[in-house]
C-alpha cells in the first residue's frame, strides 16, 4: 500500500499537470488535419462545424471579401458598425482557431463595453485615433489612445470598449485567437434580453425606481 507521502506526491504532481495543461484547455485545440471546412448545413454541430468532404472543398472556402467594403456607421446611436469574418461566415477558418472584425466608428463613434467569452482580442488601427479600454476583475481600467498602425490587446473575456476620439471616421481590425469568440454586451443583456430581466432585478442592481428602469429599457427596445 502506498504511504501517505507518496500518496500526496502523486496528488501534487496530477495538479501540476492540470495547472500546466489549463491554457490549452481554455483556447482553441489545434487541429488534426490540413483544414477542416465547416459545413454549416450539417445537422448536428458539437463545439464547432463537422467538416465538409475534402472532394467539396472550393478554393473560396479559404477566401473572404467581408472587409473591403466600408460599412454604414449611421444606422444605430453608437456611430459604429462592424463586420465579422468568424466560421459562420469564414467556413475555411473552421478548427483553425482565428477570427476577424473590421469595426468602423463615425466621428465621436463608440463600440459600447463589451466582452468576448472565448478569445482574446488584438486591435490594429487602419485609420483615426482610437481610445481603447479594458476593466480587469479588480475594476481596474487600462486605456491608451491607439493610432494608425499601432496595436492594443485585450485579454480574453474582459468588458472593454473602443472610442473614436479623432476628428474623422475610424478604422481597427480585431483579431481573435478563436474561431468563434462569442460577444456579450451588458446593457442589452440587462435591457433588451428576451423574456426581459425582472424589473426588480433591475431596480435593485442600478438603486433606481421602475419610472427610470423603464426610461433605461427604452432607449434599447430596438436591439
Amino acid at each position: 500500500m502506498a504511504s501517505a507521502r507518496s500518496m500526496m506526491l502523486q496528488a501534487l504532481l496530477i495538479a501540476a499537470a492540470l495547472v500546466a495543461a489549463a491554457p490549452r484547455v481554455l483556447s482553441d485545440p489545434p487541429p488534426l488535419q490540413d483544414f477542416c471546412v465547416a459545413d454549416l448545413k450539417a445537422a448536428t454541430a458539437v463545439d464547432g462545424f463537422p467538416c465538409k468532404a475534402p472532394s467539396t472543398v472550393a478554393d473560396d472556402d479559404f477566401f473572404s471579401d467581408a472587409m473591403v467594403a466600408a460599412p454604414r456607421t449611421d444606422t444605430n446611436p453608437f456611430g459604429v458598425n462592424s463586420t465579422r469574418a468568424t466560421v459562420s461566415a469564414f467556413p475555411g477558418l473552421n478548427t483553425l482557431g482565428l477570427s476577424i472584425t473590421r469595426t468602423d466608428l463615425a466621428p465621436g463613434g463608440l463600440n459600447p463595453p463589451h466582452s468576448h467569452p472565448r478569445g482574446s482580442e488584438l486591435v490594429l488601427v487602419l485609420e483615426g485615433e482610437v481610445m481603447v479600454g479594458f476593466t480587469s476583475a479588480a475594476n481596474r481600467l487600462y486605456s491608451k489612445v491607439v493610432k494608425k498602425n499601432e496595436l492594443y490587446v485585450v485579454p480574453r473575456g474582459l468588458q472593454h470598449f473602443q472610442l473614436n476620439v479623432g476628428k474623422g471616421d475610424a478604422v481597427f481590425m480585431a483579431m481573435f485567437d478563436a474561431q468563434s469568440p462569442g460577444l456579450v454586451t451588458p446593457t442589452l443583456g440587462l435591457f433588451a434580453a428576451k423574456p426581459a430581466m425582472s424589473m426588480e432585478v433591475l431596480t435593485k442592481t442600478f438603486l433606481m425606481g421602475e419610472d427610470e428602469v423603464s426610461a433605461m429599457k427604452s432607449k434599447f427596445a430596438g436591439f
